[in-house]
C-alpha cells in the first residue's frame, strides 16, 4: 500500500480547511447584507408595487431608523407616509386622509424590509436559503441583470408573509426586488431602482400636510364597519 507523504497530507487538509472557511452561507450573506444596510441613512429610489392586477409606482424616501414615504405617480398624487409610529395615507380621487397609529405593521412594510430595521427582523424571524447558490443569476427569466437571491421562510405562524424572496444586485449590495408572498399565495412585489442612499433627506420630508378641504379619518383600520 502506497503511503502519501505527510506534507501532501497536510497540504491538502490545509487547503480544505481554508475552502471550507469561505464558504459562503444564506446566514452570513443576510449579516452582510444587514452591515451593509447599517451604513444607509437615508436613501431615495424609484419604486414599483405590483400585487396582482394591480400596479403603483412612485418615488420612496426612507430615513433611518424607520420613516419611509411614497409619492406616487400611479395612481396619480397618492401618498403614503410612515413616521414616527404613525401610518397617513392620501387617497386623492376620494380626497381622504387616512391616519392609524400602527406600529411596525404598515402598509409600507414590505418596502420597508430594505432597511437596517427590516432586515434585522427578518433574520430574526424567518430561516435564508440561497434560491440557487450564492452565485448571481437573472433577475427573471429573459434578463440580463444579475441578481443574488435569497428565500426566507418565516419560522412561526405569526408572521404576515409565509414567504420572502430578495433580490440583491452584488454590484452594489443594495436590495432590488422583494417578492413576499401572503397566507393567501397573494405574490406582492417591490422593484427598487435608480437607487440614491446617503443624500441627507430631512426629517421635515416625512411631515406630511394634505391638501386643504380633505376630510381625516382616523384609525380606520379598525372601525367597525356596521
Amino acid at each position: 500500500m502506497k503511503v502519501l507523504p505527510v506534507a501532501l497530507v497536510l497540504a491538502v487538509l490545509t487547503a480544505w480547511q481554508v475552502d471550507s472557511q469561505e464558504i459562503l452561507t444564506a446566514d452570513r450573506f443576510m449579516q452582510a447584507l444587514s452591515a451593509h444596510y447599517a451604513t444607509v441613512q437615508d436613501y431615495e429610489a424609484e419604486i414599483a408595487i405590483r400585487s396582482g392586477g394591480s400596479n403603483m409606482v412612485g418615488t420612496a424616501s426612507y430615513l433611518a431608523p424607520s420613516s419611509m414615504r411614497i409619492d406616487f405617480s400611479q395612481p396619480s398624487n397618492q401618498v403614503i407616509v410612515f413616521a414616527g409610529g404613525s401610518l397617513t395615507v392620501f387617497l386623492p380621487d376620494l380626497r381622504v386622509v387616512l391616519n392609524q397609529e400602527i406600529g411596525g405593521n404598515s402598509s409600507t412594510a414590505g418596502a420597508s424590509l430594505a432597511s437596517e430595521e427590516g432586515l434585522l427582523l427578518l433574520r430574526r424571524n424567518y430561516v435564508p436559503a440561497f434560491v440557487s447558490s450564492p452565485e448571481p443569476i437573472p433577475l427573471e427569466a429573459g434578463s440580463q441583470e444579475q441578481v443574488v437571491k435569497i428565500r426566507l421562510l418565516r419560522r412561526n405562524i405569526s408572521e404576515g408573509f409565509r414567504e420572502i424572496i430578495l433580490s440583491v444586485n452584488p454590484k452594489t449590495n443594495l436590495i432590488r426586488r422583494i417578492e413576499a408572498t401572503t397566507m393567501a399565495n397573494v405574490v406582492v412585489q417591490f422593484d427598487f431602482s435608480s437607487i440614491r442612499i446617503n443624500t441627507g433627506i430631512p426629517e421635515l420630508r416625512f411631515a406630511y400636510t394634505p391638501p386643504a378641504g380633505s376630510s381625516t379619518i382616523t384609525n380606520f383600520m379598525f372601525r367597525n364597519s356596521n
